[in-house]
């Protein structure tokens, strides 16, 4: 029986941490000894697993890093790792280096300096594997180059590397270690390669798989929205990053709430590091009964479901499980013209693409709503769309013949 070993950096209610729990259901089926390990040991989809997944955290939280109990446990294995293995004084010029390159580059990124130090300050896992797994940049995928033994292993990428500021100072080539890598859309493969076209040879794009029958079954279970209101809803999805802009998104609703005589409702799904800032700010704008941060929902179908319109306005983005969950229940999509985005929408066709700005975005929200025919075809278009093939998988299953 094959051996297989997956290294993830949380368990949260994240899209890369999601498409993995739909590749550990697609594997459910074949012979594999499957086994699974969570670098932070947290994340509240541990109870997604499949049963033939053996866990190896010793003391597993079923807690959020994004989260106040769970940032204070993140920190306390932050701190075990540092301090109590000396890794702060073994790191410092490590750390010290690359804190310089992100302070020039203007954006320092306390998480991309430390995964390192979580990498090394874990416990190490014995044995040998037929294929081990890093389906994260950073943590997981420094763990599996430096740490597992294997007699082969992959790495997944799902972000534009670049512009979400990993680097080879960051990472000390440690994609030199790995037989394959699968980066999750083309654009991000390209955006990969700007970084490492020494190993384009061995990179190859992996789609997230979907599990579209049960998303539309979820969709139809479940309340969603329950505040009565009968104006038009705009759903978000995602955690509360930078990366997402919702300070850009709160700005439009202010626009929206100037210009349109339509009743019109923003709604968010997700936490993060940054909610109780945005809480400030919708509060500071006059905006809290028109723009609602609901948090984390188990099942968030419903709300897809029920919304007029799904709003993607982000940075950049690698492959969005949020926006192929929307494009399987039909919904009109309006998204910000980023790496990532203009992958999975076709302006004018199964959606809209606009500009990062709040004007462009509540132009374009305006021009949807008062344009519902359009609004119907694209979701139509949406629900045809081919969200994923199988190509990825079969490669990957290879590397076990």
């Amino acid at each position: 029986m094959k051996k297989l070993l997956f290294i993830i950096n949380t368990l949260g209610y994240g899209g890369a941490e999601r498409a993995m729990i739909n590749l550990l259901h697609e594997l459910h089926s074949k012979n594999y000894e499957i086994s699974l390990f969570v670098l932070t040991g947290q994340g509240e989809l541990i109870r997604d697993l499949p049963e033939n997944v053996k866990l190896l955290n010793q003391n597993y939280k079923p807690v959020s890093v994004l989260e106040k109990s769970g940032r204070k446990l993140l920190a306390k294995s932050v701190l075990k790792a540092g301090i109590g293995k000396g890794l702060f004084i073994k790191r410092a010029n490590y750390l010290f280096k690359n804190f310089n390159i992100m302070r020039k580059s203007g954006k320092i990124m306390p998480d991309k300096l430390l995964w390192r130090l979580l990498a090394e300050g874990a416990p190490k896992i014995d044995g040998e594997y037929d294929l081990a797994v890093a389906y994260l940049e950073g943590g997981a995928t420094y763990y599996v180059a430096d740490r597992v033994n294997a007699k082969k292993k992959a790495a997944f990428v799902h972000i534009d590397y670049q512009k979400a500021g990993y680097t080879k100072e960051l990472d000390l080539d440690c994609y030199r270690k790995f037989d394959k890598i699968f980066a999750v859309s083309d654009e991000v493969r390209e955006h990969f390669l700007r970084v490492y076209p020494e190993y384009e040879n061995k990179t190859s794009v992996f789609n997230n798989i979907l599990n579209i029958e049960k998303i539309k079954k979820l969709s139809q279970r479940g309340k969603g929205f329950n505040d009565g209101f009968k104006g038009k809803r705009i759903l978000t999805v995602g955690r509360l990053t930078t990366q997402k802009r919702f300070d850009i998104a709160i700005d439009t609703m202010k626009l929206l709430k100037q210009k349109s005589s339509i009743p019109l409702r923003w709604y968010v799904l997700g936490e993060g590091e940054l909610k109780q800032n945005l809480k400030k700010t919708i509060k500071s704008e006059g905006l809290e009964k028109d723009f609602h941060l609901l948090g984390v929902k188990k099942n968030p179908y419903p709300y897809y479901s029920q919304c007029d319109l799904y709003v993607h306005a982000t940075e950049f983005e690698g492959k969005s499980i949020a926006l192929q969950e929307a494009q399987v229940l039909g919904k009109p999509i309006l998204a910000t013209n980023c790496s990532g985005n203009r992958e999975q929408i076709e302006n004018g066709v199964d959606g809209i693409l606009c500009e990062l700005t709040p004007q462009s975005i509540c132009e374009s929200i305006l021009y949807m709503i008062n344009n519902p025919e359009m609004c119907e075809n694209f979701g139509e278009k949406s629900k045809q769309k081919v969200l994923y093939n199988k190509n990825g998988l079969e490669e990957f299953l290879d590397m076990l013949e």
